[in-house]
């Protein structure tokens, strides 16, 4: 596929991405990306600091006075949001007033999943290319290692190149402080993340150690099963179709993952084709459209 339409390709919204009714609105906010990242950090709090006890005490956190949340209320409310539209909508029936100064009690409760699809979608309203990628980075994680993580990917039309962006991390300079980020969230250089593919075969040939790489399941998954993990996530992602955490192929639930040879030599060409995507984007599509094993899913009520 020529450039031009695989740009296309990823100006086209997703049944996660699209927002419907509300995209006029979309496309009325701002068009900066670091105000827009930081406006859209501002509309969530994440899980994880939800789980903190001693975050959720805090009344002078960077979401706001934590203790204003009631105890009642859902650590995860990803499920109810999988969607840019339920997120956008119910965001606007907590305050129609989409702004930085949204009442920590008004924010949802989701991951970067579910922020990097918001900011996907905003971006698409505005006609610009843009897509969910997912691997793992050190920059999230609490141990040594590097965790599981979704950014943004959007192509700079004046840079004419795709431009990396952590919608979930957010640009400030407390966030730079705390996770001791030297680089810039909105910009981030490439060797700052680790994409799946990189991570699975990093694995494969012994570049990576089964504790360098890990998921935030509950128990942590490591290794190459955290790494296989992601690798449908982004290869999902880069066909247009960002799949819940729950989600996965159904033959990988089935074996328990205790893959044959050449299943996993199938999945080593799957991750050399996406260490450069746009490349080898007509391979990675006939791929989508043709194998049935990678696109039969189980998770959630499809077990």
């Amino acid at each position: 596929m020529k450039d031009n339409n695989i740009l296309n390709f990823y100006r086209n919204t997703s049944l996660f991405t699209d927002l419907g009714l509300y995209h006029s609105f979309a496309k009325s906010l701002p068009n900066d990306i670091k105000t827009l990242c930081l406006l859209l950090r501002n509309q969530i709090i994440h899980p994880f600091d939800l789980k903190d006890e001693e975050e959720k005490n805090n009344p002078n956190s960077f979401y706001g006075d934590m203790t204003k949340i009631s105890r009642t209320s859902l650590i995860y409310e990803n499920d109810l949001f999988p969607t840019a539209i339920a997120m956008m909508s119910e965001l606007l029936r907590r305050d129609p007033h989409f702004t930085i100064e949204r009442k920590i009690e008004d924010k949802i409760h989701v991951c970067c999943r579910e922020t990097s699809i918001l900011l996907i979608s905003i971006l698409k309203a505005k006609n610009i290319p843009a897509r969910a990628r997912c691997g793992f980075t050190h920059a999230v994680s609490e141990i040594k290692g590097a965790g599981d993580h979704w950014i943004v990917e959007y192509y700079n039309e004046s840079l004419k190149k795709w431009v990396l962006v952590d919608p979930t991390m957010c640009y400030d300079a407390e966030t730079l402080e705390y996770f001791k980020i030297d680089y810039s969230l909105v910009d981030i250089p490439r060797d700052q993340f680790i994409f799946a593919a990189d991570a699975y075969l990093g694995l494969r040939n012994g570049k990576y150690k089964t504790e360098d790489i890990y998921c935030f399941s509950n128990p942590k998954t490591f290794g190459i099963k955290a790494a296989i993990h992601e690798l449908f996530y982004d290869f999902y992602s880069l066909m247009n179709h960002e799949i819940l955490f729950c989600q996965g192929p159904k033959y990988l639930n089935d074996c328990h993952y205790d893959l044959t040879d050449q299943e996993y030599l199938e999945l080593d060409e799957l991750a050399k084709l996406m260490l450069d995507p746009d490349k080898n984007f007509d391979t990675l599509y006939d791929i989508w459209e043709n194998n049935e094993k990678f696109r039969i899913l189980s998770g959630g009520m499809n077990d």
